[in-house]
């Protein structure tokens, strides 16, 4: 939705000034200001000077509020130099979890007049974690007969950091035996294999020991290492094949626990043991296991869990089929959750006006929120309305934010409030909706006149009258509040002069 980034008030001589100079910070009304700064910085660190970057003084900061506001807001902004300041623990693996651009968004408000601007602070990965080996043994058992060149694959170490922090490579001690191999996958995550350079002889040698290690990328590096167990077993000369390479589906995140998802299959030309296949996941997230589950004899994939398109929208495994002599292959499985329109629309109020004069013109803002709804597509699509017979409108604004402008005259000695309901609807099928509501108070100005209760009196008064003596009373009222609605009285014209008169009266 297209949306624009003016406000129309009221003219006075600062609404003027405003004006004027409007187009000079303009960009920062719709534009996002990024900051980037390394997961782990220290409480008070700054980020950055918000209030520089968004064209203000420091006497602005505190004048204006400046402040922030997010979900979970880990930033404040320093009152004196207008910083943007680190107020808690920033984690990036438990903020983004596996994503892997990590963009914190907040808002900056500004008041008098009340505007906000979009912020995002993108967190770097630090190399703060060390690889880890799911175990820290690993058995094989490789036959005899298995030619040279042949490759084993390993149990890769897992690392939560990314890029550059993340596993890079892995290393074995030296033996005649076996070397080590590292498959690049598409996806650019990195796993070992043991390549025979020898042929083995069970009778000269029953077991082989190798110590296996892993080797991130960071600055020095860290490492983790786990012990291969290798038992030479008798001929078995076939390795099972997969009938596909990679298999891709998508299914709903409706899926109910416990259905079936994919079977996998792969066959073996051995006979008797050595062609019984038995099905597990390998390189593959401990998230992901716990979602799904592999039946070891029918390679039949299922989800323990309810899936969530808004969570993950994509698991990847890698299967693998072993048979009884040990040998193996691996398949890549590639599972797209769709997303449905499971999530209503939230309204988030981000500023509310407490002051409301009557007589404002219109297009006033009275109000900025924003509307979230986690759905992707046409689900997450949001339009908003308010209810009808109020003097008030939404104009969109930009990145899912509204401005609640006046539409209309407001006279306090009418309506002295009003409740406004704002509505957000998806774009869903069928469509899912929120509400909420909000109190508008018009603040009063001196808009009425006293008017007295009669236009005219007519007194009759007896001479000799003593002095001080009550002859008339006459009253008048102001529809106003407060000292606009208190009312003097002064006599100014008569038939007599006004030293005569004072004389009487």
């Amino acid at each position: 939705m297209g949306g624009s980034c003016t406000q129309t008030r009221p003219a006075d001589r600062r609404q003027v000034l405003f004006l004027f100079l409007l187009p000079l910070f303009y960009p920062a009304l719709c534009e996002q200001i990024r900051y980037s700064i390394p997961e782990e910085l220290a409480k008070g660190s700054v980020v950055g000077n918000l209030a520089r970057d968004l064209g203000l003084s420091v006497l602005d900061v505190s004048a204006r509020k400046l402040r922030v506001s997010a979900e979970k807001l880990l930033f404040n902004v320093d009152a004196e130099s207008g910083d943007l300041l680190v107020k808690d623990r920033i984690d990036r693996e438990q903020i983004c979890k596996e994503r892997r651009r990590c963009e914190l968004q907040l808002e900056a408000v500004v008041e008098n007049p009340l505007n906000i601007f979009h912020i995002i602070v993108v967190v770097e990965d630090i190399n703060d974690h060390a690889p880890q080996f799911d175990k820290k043994e690993i058995h094989l058992d490789i036959f005899e007969s298995v030619s040279v060149g042949a490759r084993i694959s390993l149990d890769p170490a897992t690392d939560p950091d990314i890029n550059m922090n993340s596993v890079k490579d892995y290393q074995i001690n030296p033996n005649p035996y076996f070397s080590l191999m590292v498959r690049v996958n598409s996806d650019g995550g990195r796993y070992p294999e043991l390549s025979l350079e020898k042929p083995l002889d069970r009778e000269e040698q029953r077991s082989h020991s190798l110590i296996l290690t892993a080797l991130d990328g960071g600055d020095p590096p860290r490492s983790a290492t786990a012990q291969i167990e290798i038992s030479v077993k008798d001929t078995n000369d076939n390795p099972p094949v997969f009938s596909q390479e990679e298999y891709r589906l998508s299914v709903s995140e409706n899926l109910p626990p416990g259905s079936s998802v994919l079977l996998v299959t792969a066959t073996d030309r051995d006979e008797g043991a050595n062609a019984e296949i038995n099905y597990y996941f390998r390189s593959t997230a401990q998230s992901t296991r716990h979602k799904f589950s592999l039946d070891e004899k029918t390679g039949m994939i299922k989800n323990n869990q309810s899936l969530d398109f808004e969570d993950i929208e994509r698991y990847t495994m890698e299967v693998e089929a072993k048979d009884g002599g040990g040998l193996s292959s691996q398949c890549k499985v590639i599972i797209d959750i769709l997303d449905e329109n499971d999530n209503i629309p939230e309204i988030i109020i981000t500023s509310l006006s407490d002051q409301i004069l009557e007589g404002s013109l219109p297009g006033m803002v009275v109000a900025l929120f924003k509307t979230r709804d986690q759905d992707s597509g046409g689900n997450g699509e949001v339009t908003c309305h308010v209810g009808r017979d109020v003097p008030f409108k939404i104009y969109s604004s930009s990145n899912n934010y509204y401005k609640l402008v006046t539409d209309g005259d407001l006279d306090r000695e009418q309506t002295v409030e009003y409740n406004v309901t704002i509505t957000a609807t998806d774009r869903g099928k069928p469509p899912l909706s929120s509400s909420t509501i909000i109190t508008l108070r018009i603040t009063d100005i001196n808009d009425n006149a006293p008017l007295f209760h009669q236009a005219s009196y007519v007194v009759h008064v007896g001479e000799n009258n003593p002095p001080g003596a009550s002859i008339a009373q006459v009253s008048a009222s102001d529809p106003d509040l407060g000292p606009n609605g208190l009312v003097s009285y002064f006599i100014v014209a008569s038939d007599l002069e006004p030293r005569a008169l004072s004389s009487y009266v």
